[in-house]
């Protein structure tokens, strides 16, 4: 088959591999009909390359058809038309119980100290392969794949693998109800839909932040007030003058470890990817390798008593934190990878055929699997007004 597979920074090929196979009888075989790249995999195309082997095969965000199953595995059979979410989960240890599923105990990876597994993203979660190809093993398939309705297109229903349960989360984190206001920092595709979730439960005001003009432009047609932060002198006193005079209620932080704003940082995060993965491994676990512009400026703007969500992706172990002014002005903080299959019964009652979160035109690329390096190149560079790029496997 066809696949996506990692050979150095910014360096990504598609290249033959071998199919893959039943290896237990939990596993399910999935035909790729429909795969995206997403904004945390550009953290392995640029940051995270110590923590990669390769040849290992990239993507996280996927749906397809089942093509063979597990003798455990019930509840789909071959010809299904399923979505996968990224991280695998079992569904009945002591965390999915409480469906925690992206810290389930039965797909943790202890090595590492990380929560459960997820597809295609380095032997931290677990060197699964990845989504990014024609065909996908997916473990854990007695529980994790969604079945979804044979009608709408691919693209109603892939986002539901990954970016609209992390917005949605993001969203529930942040406490956002009738009358609040939301300040987002980033509006790449999770930062797009927050916006949107934010002010269909209720938000009085949404504001989002970015410097990419396509970007604002895309917001704002949702009715979300916009700030360029290129335009404005000091970003922390614009939003809370925007709000108030006090802050936002909640300020969501869809940005992450490579955000603008962060020299130093980002001068580190190149020492430490041009090191042998021997040493750069454990450097990159235990100093910091994130640049921390956007999560300072949230928990500087967000009101006293209010809560900072953060979905962006960090990866430094030793980030310097301001714990005084989180402790002086009361935040809340609630963090962490998307329990996906916690959020996917609400969400699909929402994607009804009306479209609530514009999903149907939501990607601004489609690409052959065959050119998924160029559509990396694209991603990174944010050039030809690119938010979200789908990948036709099949």
């Amino acid at each position: 088959m066809k696949a996506l597979t990692w050979h150095g920074k910014r360096d990504v090929r598609v290249e033959n591999v071998p199919d893959p196979r039943i290896e237990e009888p939990t596993d399910a075989i999935v035909d790729v009909t429909t795969t995206a790249i997403c904004g945390s995999d550009l953290h392995l195309y640029e940051v995270l390359g110590p923590f990669l082997d390769e040849g290992d095969i990239l993507g996280h965000e996927a749906m397809g058809v089942v093509q063979e199953v597990g003798s455990d595995v019930s509840h789909i059979r071959p010809g299904d038309r399923v979505v996968m979410p990224f991280n695998i989960s079992c569904g009945t240890c002591y965390m999915c119980e409480r469906q925690l599923y992206a810290q389930c105990e039965t797909t943790q990876v202890r090595e590492h100290d990380k929560g459960a597994a997820m597809f295609g993203y380095t032997k931290l979660y677990g060197s699964v392969p990845g989504a990014q190809a024609e065909l996908l093993r997916v473990p854990m398939a007695q529980f994790g794949p969604i079945p979804v309705p044979e009608w709408g297109s691919d693209q109603h229903w892939l986002y539901l693998s990954d970016i609209l349960p992390t917005a949605w989360q993001a969203v529930q984190y942040a406490g956002v109800g009738d009358g609040s206001t939301v300040a987002v920092l980033g509006l790449g595709p999770v930062g797009q839909f927050a916006t949107r979730i934010a002010k269909h439960r209720g938000a009085r005001r949404v504001i989002g932040v970015d410097s990419v003009p396509e970007r604002l432009d895309r917001a704002a047609s949702f009715g979300v007030d916009v700030v360029d932060m290129t335009e404005v002198d000091d970003l922390v006193q614009h939003l809370v003058t925007m709000a108030d005079g006090r802050g936002p209620d909640a300020t969501i932080d869809a940005v992450g470890m490579e955000a603008h704003g962060s020299p130093g940082a980002k001068l580190l995060q190149s020492a430490v990817n041009a090191l042998p993965d021997a040493v750069a491994e454990p450097m990159a676990e235990r100093y910091a390798i994130d640049r921390l512009d956007a999560l300072h400026t949230a928990i500087r703007a967000t009101r006293r008593g209010g809560t900072v969500s953060i979905s962006g992706v960090y990866g430094g172990a030793a980030d310097p934190m301001p714990m005084l002014e989180m402790f002086d002005r009361g935040l809340q903080i609630r963090m962490g990878q998307a329990h996906v299959r916690r959020w996917t019964a609400e969400l699909m009652a929402l994607l009804g055929e009306n479209d609530v979160f514009g999903v149907d035109d939501f990607a601004t690329h489609q690409l052959p699997l065959d050119e998924a390096p160029s559509g990396y190149e694209m991603f990174q560079q944010k050039s030809d007004g690119c938010i979200k790029i789908i990948l036709n496997a099949s």
